[in-house]
């Protein structure tokens, strides 16, 4: 799924909730028909996912309830629902977003980046990037979104995390070998389990005050002393 960035566009015309006729201003015309625009199919799906978004990226957002996003979409609560089984798959649908979005700069980095040290950082950067570009999605990877949601949305953001961790863990074993490390492997864990709780606190910072401290901050000093 591609999830547009930004919120709608608040000057164009809004699509007609399914069942409902759109009505120009003032008395229609006599005899004039009034036409029924519908989204497109899966356009409204992404424009919910990209409301919620957005909402999630306003102070003390971290719950949003189904009422507060149907009456910003302008819709009722079962028109939500029409698109969507529950708050919980909504929240799922902005999880694939972030996995597709950031495993895919991973891949991309590990199949042109040769060298290992560069590729973790490169890796550690794209991550951070992303929280930059997407402060709403940053509450979900966080878990500060998740709190009061089902248990499996906060289970599935662990796993996001543990598979960056294996991408970075892969980057330093391959870096420990060709400095000539006796144990690798065990060098390989422990940093990598370390720059993955460094990301995590980058972007727990820039949640908690309110995305004003960037999670890229002075990321070009940080990352020689993390990955020398």
């Amino acid at each position: 799924m591609t999830l547009p960035s930004g919120p709608p566009d608040p000057s164009a015309p809004d699509p007609v909730v399914e069942g409902v006729e759109a009505e120009p201003e003032g008395a229609p015309a006599a005899g004039k028909t009034v036409v029924r625009k519908r989204p497109k199919p899966g356009e409204r799906r992404v424009q919910i996912l990209q409301t919620l978004a957005s909402m999630l990226e306003q102070p003390g957002a971290e719950r949003v309830t189904t009422a507060a996003l149907a009456a910003r979409l302008g819709v009722s609560e079962a028109a939500l629902y029409r698109h969507f089984a529950s708050k919980a798959q909504m929240f799922e649908g902005l999880i694939d977003f972030i996995e597709q979005s950031v495993f895919s700069l991973v891949n991309q980095i590990q199949e042109r980046e040769t060298d290992a040290v560069a590729q973790v950082r490169k890796v550690l950067s794209a991550l951070l990037q992303f929280g930059e570009k997407n402060p709403g999605m940053v509450r979900v990877m966080v878990g500060d979104a998740l709190v009061f949601e089902n248990d499996r949305l906060l289970a599935r953001m662990s796993q996001f995390f543990d598979r960056v961790e294996s991408h970075l863990r892969q980057g330093l074993r391959a870096a420990a070998e060709a400095a000539g490390s006796t144990t690798p492997t065990v060098d390989a864990n422990v940093r990598a389990a370390v720059l993955t709780a460094f990301a995590v606190g980058r972007l727990q910072r820039f949640a908690r005050s309110g995305f004003k401290r960037s999670p890229t901050e002075q990321l070009d000093l940080a990352l020689p002393l993390l990955v020398p």
